[in-house]
């Protein structure tokens, strides 16, 4: 997830002379001429976020900077950003570090976001913030998703069915499948007490973020194995639900071509590690049961017998971002 605003704070106003100079009795929004005045040159077009998975670019939105004098009886606003969606992104930044400021400056927020039409509200709450989120919460925000360093909060204002994308709902894992010129299959035992303890399998693992998934697996294999290699093709994948806190999971099979031969286990996840027969690996009679297990090993076979044409995997440019992601494909 992208820092808002790149880390930094904007500081912005709006030119209330026209409200300084009526006499009269009318309401805020109309007093002001709502004109941005930037005290500092920003390049807006080239500030873009990503939440919950999408693109957002930067645009202004009606925001009142905390540092202008006026009234005591004028509403202040959250700074905030537009998304692509008509949507709002709450800069954390300057979110005001008193409850009785942050609910007053909420409340008029959404009250004006209201006004003009917009749907989803994202607020990122910092560690040093978190006594606002209950705050946010009696205010209609509910929990989307937290990671080390901040919880999000988000909140549909049309009274419909909210549409916003749910929080991060998959764990990708990735599998290793090596085997070397005398038929012999790179395996490991690990030390858990799960299903699969004292069987013999192939090098797992999951991948860290902004990781491709060829080079999650040259990792594993690496770190549990100390055995370097170079990726051939995705051979299969598979799809499973309700895993750990009943997310879904899904596993990459990649086969892997060795470069060396050493082992040097990590014994800190890896009881033992070695080269094992094929035929012998197979044999186990935990894959003799399991037919998922059974299907990925004889899959893998194919394609290192070049019976079988797996994924490979290519870097292109989208026109959505302009930046090179992987497509995996059969060549």
């Amino acid at each position: 997830m992208a820092t808002l605003l790149n880390g930094s704070r904007y500081s912005g106003f709006y030119d209330c002379q026209s409200f300084l100079k009526k006499k009269h009795s009318t309401s805020w929004p109309n007093m002001c001429s709502f004109q941005r005045l930037s005290k500092a040159k920003f390049d807006w077009s080239s500030i873009s976020h990503r939440v919950g998975g999408n693109l957002f670019t930067k645009k202004g939105i009606n925001v009142l900077s905390p540092e202008i004098t006026v009234p005591s009886f004028a509403p202040e606003f959250l700074d905030a950003i537009e998304d692509e969606y008509n949507g709002v992104i709450i800069d954390p930044e300057s979110l005001p570090s008193s409850a009785n400021a942050f609910v007053s400056a909420l409340r008029t927020s959404l009250s004006y976001w209201k006004s003009k039409g917009k749907k989803g509200v994202w607020l990122k709450i910092l560690p040093e913030q978190a006594d606002l989120v209950p705050i946010a919460i009696q205010e209609g925000f509910s929990y989307h998703h937290a990671e080390p360093g901040y919880v999000m909060l988000t909140h549909w204002i049309p009274g419909e069915p909210c549409m916003l994308p749910g929080s991060p709902s998959h764990q990708i894992g990735v599998g290793g499948f090596v085997i070397n010129d005398k038929r012999e299959v790179l395996v490991v035992k690990e030390k858990c007490p799960c299903s699969c303890s004292g069987v013999w399998k192939f090098p797992t693992g999951y991948i860290n973020k902004s990781e491709e998934i060829f080079s999650a697996a040259i990792r594993e294999v690496k770190e549990e194995t100390g055995v370097d290699t170079i990726f051939q093709q995705m051979v299969a994948f598979r799809h499973a639900h309700l895993v750990a806190f009943e997310n879904s999971d899904m596993l990459f099979l990649c086969m892997l071509e060795p470069l060396s031969s050493e082992i040097t286990i990590d014994d800190k996840e890896i009881q033992d590690a070695k080269w094992m027969p094929l035929d012998e690996f197979v044999g186990q009679s935990f894959y003799v049961d399991d037919h998922m297990s059974r299907k990925v090993i004889d899959v893998c076979v194919k394609a290192y017998e070049d019976r079988y044409i797996g994924f490979v995997a290519r870097y292109l440019t989208s026109k959505l971002d302009g930046k090179l992601s992987c497509l995996y494909y059969s060549d």
